[in-house]
């Protein structure tokens, strides 16, 4: 099976890297600045399983049909991914990785919809500049389609990803991917302040934040009637045992869980993509919890200073302090 994984950033650059590190036909497609450096210096994996250097084939778009293209750009970059390589793309069996749940959407567009596979990812990765990635923490890998029922197709991409990470069949993918949003969502206070999220979360009052970030999300979706299904690495008890305790103590578990989850410094998705003056996906992750309110005929205010904060910071290129991040949402919760 040919593979093309389109996204060279950090996780597309993990996928791709352990793929073919494992003797699959695997190529890469990235921006200019990553074909350059790949093709000088090769792709370099440092993180959780060690060092991992080698040499793949990558271009700045599509040369051919992939039996399966693995797409590992950010939301809101599809429509270019598909416009840019749509030769290539409409008649290729497609796997999208992205957060949030609009992504399939959007793919959907392009090509029919029972050629699509959507996936959860629950590793992380950070990209260090064009080339270097860095596994931070290992995950499962969740599959399946969205718009018809799972079918021999999904079975074997399964098998096939599974060589790189334990992956897993789910029909129920939708409430899993609403409660990924929550996974993803306090990233946003990482991106805000810039730094990571072991130094973010050490600090207790950016903490209850995040508390607070959950109990207002779990309002919105209760207001639209959406159900969120466990994740394998993220039971939905946790999130509802987390949010049912006071802010103090929940903010100290939290703070626990966060300032250990990875040796190196982890940064969220939406920091990487403002670190590389790229916009980021916050409309797709807290901006979702905005929607569904909007949608509701109901509010989410502290989610929505949020979203603003980013695009603040995305637009100046200048983080916000703690103290002006506490300050700023200080009475959008309890």
């Amino acid at each position: 099976m040919k593979i093309a994984v389109v996204g060279a950033g950090a996780i597309g650059g993990l996928v791709a890297g352990y793929l073919k590190a494992k003797d699959l036909d695997v190529s890469l497609v990235g921006h200019n600045d990553a074909v350059k450096a790949i093709q000088k210096e090769g792709l370099e994996i440092s993180g959780v399983r060690g060092k991992l250097s080698l040499r793949i084939e990558i271009s700045d778009k599509l040369k051919n049909t992939p039996d399966l293209a693995i797409i590992c750009s950010k939301t809101q970059d599809i429509d270019g991914v598909f416009q840019d390589n749509l030769p290539f793309l409409k008649d290729a069996l497609v796997l999208t990785t992205q957060n949030g749940i609009q992504a399939d959407n959007f793919a959907c567009r392009y090509v029919p919809k029972e050629k699509i596979i959507s996936s959860i990812v629950m590793f992380g990765a950070t990209f260090l500049e064009p080339g270097k990635i860095i596994h931070n923490f290992e995950g499962s890998w969740i599959i399946g389609k969205m718009f018809v029922k799972n079918d021999v197709q999904v079975m074997e991409i399964a098998g096939l990803l599974n060589q790189a990470f334990p992956t897993i069949i789910r029909e129920d993918l939708i409430g899993m991917k609403y409660l990924k949003i929550f996974v993803n969502a306090n990233n946003c206070l990482a991106a805000i302040l810039g730094s990571s999220i072991q130094e973010s979360f050490s600090d207790l009052n950016i903490s209850k934040i995040s508390i607070a970030i959950w109990k207002e999300g779990l309002g919105v979706m209760q207001k639209g009637a959406i159900s969120l299904v466990s994740l394998p690495d993220f039971p939905l008890e946790r999130l509802q045992k987390l949010t049912a305790l006071s802010s103090e103590e929940a903010a100290k578990i939290f703070s626990g869980i966060m300032s250990n989850l990875s040796k190196e410094p982890l940064y969220g998705s939406i920091l990487q993509s403002i670190k590389r003056k790229k916009s980021s996906e916050i409309d797709y992750i807290n901006g979702e919890f905005v929607r569904i309110a909007k949608e509701n005929h109901a509010q989410a205010p502290l989610n929505e200073k949020l979203v603003a904060m980013v695009h603040q910071v995305e637009k100046s290129g200048k983080f916000f302090t703690k103290e002006e991040l506490i300050s700023s949402t200080k009475d959008l919760f309890n």
